[in-house]
């Protein structure tokens, strides 16, 4: 302890402390107290001139409208005979681009909606649904049916100008949901030489919201910083404050809120320094006593945090890491046991991180982690916690919400977040994320429950395609069993070699003849009966079961198509199959095997195949071709197509996906993009396969467009090889007869 301290004791420095801290308290009251009230009295000013200039905006909303409709070209053109063209110029595209109006629309005489303008364009009023029903407030006014309090200006003639003034009538109401200046007036004329027709009048109604731009104009009018309506998506903030916009029968309407300019901050300005002086007093009385208690402690926690830091810091990310994530999760697990608010985990897996690692080093993927981290810190509030427990495994837990739907919209807005493309260096990349997401209650054990229910969810929300995120529920725990016992199941059904194959016929442009089979992986569970293809290839896709079974798969194709000399044999090969490095010597050697015919084999990739691996892809299609093999490019269109790849890559054939093919007659579009693809598949010198034909129609229009061969139910459904070689066999007998004749009818 510091010699004065010893000498002048605590006793002698009690009195100065207090009474230095009796004043500093008794200038802080007054000080504070006089600036509340100065504040309080601005805020109440400040409601009311808000409210004030909505009102007026009422007013403003009426004469804008006035101004069009009393007119004897309004009731020609809206009454004796509507004119659609004169009233989109004229009325509504007026009201919107002079005035700002958001909606008009008119009502004939039988109350029937015939115009509505939709921000530059004439819609149907229909389009609106039942937003329209919020119009009939102002439409029962206008008409006479008032309501109490209901603020309504019948028919008159002005004093001044003697011109006519319809009836009329605004209101401060929701319109789509949002709130809105909603006004109606009747077409009138300005003066007695026109025949009015018998009946009610047409009326005009218009909606002006006080959305985004009104208010930042009033804000900017009325000196009220950051105006902003309040919703729940965005509340007020503890240092806005409110006010209600209700309507005439006094419901609320919205509620906004505004950063007060609070005057009584200036009285604290300037007092601030004379307190400033007393409080350094203080402090430096205190100051002497604390220095080194303040020293010491500063070292010992500077040292402890350092430490702490090193053992809980993912050193990439900068991240918490998992001991420290497990630590915070036990603690907040013990919190809300003890009464405390729910809480969220957030498990977090990067989709396709290891095609960036494999691809272009482990450098650019420890670029893109920290880049991720930097995202998910941003996405997030401070209060929630991120860490990374590993590899491409990120995590959060966040007391925000547990509403299942809240956190169902805040994890799709952490994929949307990570799933935009990130500029590594020279290189542009694009990932996904799946999440799984698992809520802390009352009932959890502890943190190893949570940790592997969300990795349930996580598994199940990249089984379901990835890019996604799924709650966890307790289905998940026998939905997982299942899974499992179904992927051990197909494990043995490749090892044991019971699967099938069925064949897709492929048929010539004018539907006569079977050119090729598309090979078609089934699989007959002895207890499951027929497993769907969706339901195993996913599952094996997961677990890299689809590199032995793409090889069985081609092999059997290979073995069983040596039966049908004529026709090409088409086999799918999954992404994570042609990424292998062995992939093109495994084909070689399959064909080596089974002696199969290379220039009859086709091999159908997608284009996620490409994406990460054009120089690797590149490379392994030039001696796939150098072996003689055919390359096709299957579902074009729906997935990153793009001109580079058909320039850059040696494909044969383009196949047009079964969804262009099943719109054809639907949507004029999907025509002129079959026809576009054609031309680009002859242009580069491809032949263009149409996947999915249904019918004659399909065909007859595909044909005339130019396509080179289809395949779907309209020409058969997958079939096994003895039918295929029936049907095979009936053709070349049906051609054989077709023959004689045909060289009687030349000679």
């Amino acid at each position: 302890m510091h010699p004065l301290w010893n000498y002048a004791g605590p006793t002698a420095a009690a009195p100065i402390i207090l009474i230095v801290a009796v004043a500093v308290v008794c200038v802080v009251t007054a000080v504070y107290s006089s600036a509340h009230r100065a504040d309080v009295v601005a805020i109440d000013q400040e409601r009311q001139l808000f409210l004030r200039t909505i009102n007026e905006r009422r007013g403003q909303v009426l004469r804008e409208a006035e101004n069009i409709v009393t007119s004897n070209e309004a009731v020609r053109r809206m009454w004796t005979a509507f004119d659609p063209e004169w009233m989109q110029h004229r009325v509504g595209l007026r009201l919107r681009t002079f005035f700002g109006h958001d909606y008009v629309f008119v009502l004939d005489p039988k109350d029937r909606f015939v115009y509505a303008l939709r921000g530059l364009d004439s819609v149907p009023p229909r389009e609106f649904g039942k937003d329209l029903d919020a119009l009939q407030t102002v439409v029962n006014d206008v008409r006479g049916h008032h309501r109490a309090g209901a603020s309504v200006e019948i028919q008159s003639a002005d004093e001044k100008t003697g011109v006519a003034r319809p009836t009329r009538t605004a209101r401060v109401q929701k319109f789509m949901g949002r709130p809105a200046v909603v006004a109606a007036l009747g077409v009138v004329p300005n003066d007695d030489k026109i025949q009015l027709p018998p009946g009610p009048s047409p009326i005009l109604i218009t909606v002006s919201l006080i959305n985004g731009p009104f208010l930042d104009d009033l804000s900017e009018r009325l000196k009220l910083p950051v105006l902003r309506l309040v919703d729940a998506a965005h509340p007020a903030l503890p240092a806005e404050r409110t006010i209600d916009l209700r309507d005439d029968e006094g419901k609320e309407v919205a509620k906004f809120a505004w950063t007060p300019n609070w005057p009584g901050s200036q009285i604290v300005e300037k007092v601030v320094p004379f307190v400033g002086v007393a409080v350094a007093g203080f402090l430096l009385l205190a100051g002497f006593v604390l220095r080194y208690i303040r020293r010491a402690t500063a070292t010992i926690a500077a040292g402890e945090a350092r430490l702490r830091q090193l053992a809980m810091q993912d050193p990439l990310s900068g991240l918490p890491n998992r001991s420290l994530f497990g630590e915070r999760l036990e603690a907040l697990i013990r919190e809300v046991r003890q009464g405390g608010a729910s809480a969220a985990v957030l498990s977090i897996d990067l989709d396709h991180f290891k095609d960036v690692n494999d691809t272009l080093g482990h450098h650019v993927g420890d670029a893109l982690i920290g880049a991720v981290a930097q995202r998910l810190c941003r996405a997030l509030r401070s209060d929630d916690l991120v860490a990374r427990l590993g590899g491409d495994e990120f995590a959060v837990l966040t007391t925000a919400t547990t509403d299942l739907e809240r956190l169902g919209g805040m994890a799709q807005r952490m994929i949307t977040t990570l799933s935009a493309p990130y500029i590594i260096g020279t290189n542009t990349l694009v990932i996904g994320a799946s999440i799984g997401v698992v809520v802390i209650d009352r009932t959890t054990h502890d943190a190893p429950d949570v940790m592997r229910y969300a990795d349930m969810a996580l598994y199940r929300a990249k089984n379901e395609g990835r890019n996604r995120a799924c709650i966890y529920d307790a289905a998940m725990n026998a939905d997982l069993t299942q899974r499992k016992q179904l992927e051990n199941d197909l494990r043995q059904a490749i090892k044991n070699g019971h699967l099938a194959l069925a064949y897709q016929p492929l048929v010539s442009a004018d539907g006569q003849r079977v050119v090729g089979v598309e090979a078609l992986c089934r699989w007959p569970h002895k207890e499951r009966g027929q497993v769907p293809p969706a339901q195993f290839i996913p599952i094996a896709e997961r677990s890299e079961l689809i590199v032995p079974l793409g090889e069985w798969v081609l092999r059997q194709a290979c073995l069983q198509a040596l039966q049908w000399p004529q026709v090409i044999l088409a086999v799918n090969v999954s992404a994570i199959q042609f990424r292998r490095p062995n992939f093109v010597e495994t084909v070689e050697r399959i064909l080596a095997d089974t002696g199969f015919d290379p220039s009859r084999l086709e091999l159908e990739i997608t284009e996620s195949t490409l994406i990460g691996n054009v120089d690797g892809a590149e490379n392994a299609m030039r001696r796939l071709k150098g072996l003689g093999v055919k390359l096709a490019l299957d579902d074009f269109g729906t997935g990153y197509s793009s001109l580079l790849y058909l320039r850059s890559f040696p494909f044969d054939k383009l196949k047009i996906d079964r969804s262009f093919v099943s719109s054809i007659e639907k949507a004029a579009d999907a025509a002129s993009i079959v026809h576009a693809i054609v031309s680009l598949g002859r242009g580069l010198g491809m032949k263009v396969t149409a996947e999915g034909v249904e019918n004659a129609d399909q065909q007859l229009f595909l044909r005339a467009a130019g396509v080179h061969s289809m395949q779907g139910f309209y020409f058969g459904r997958p079939a096994t090889a003895d039918e295929i070689t029936q049907r095979l066999e009936q053709q070349a007998s049906q051609a054989q007869s077709h023959r004689p004749r045909l060289l009687a009818v030349n000679g």
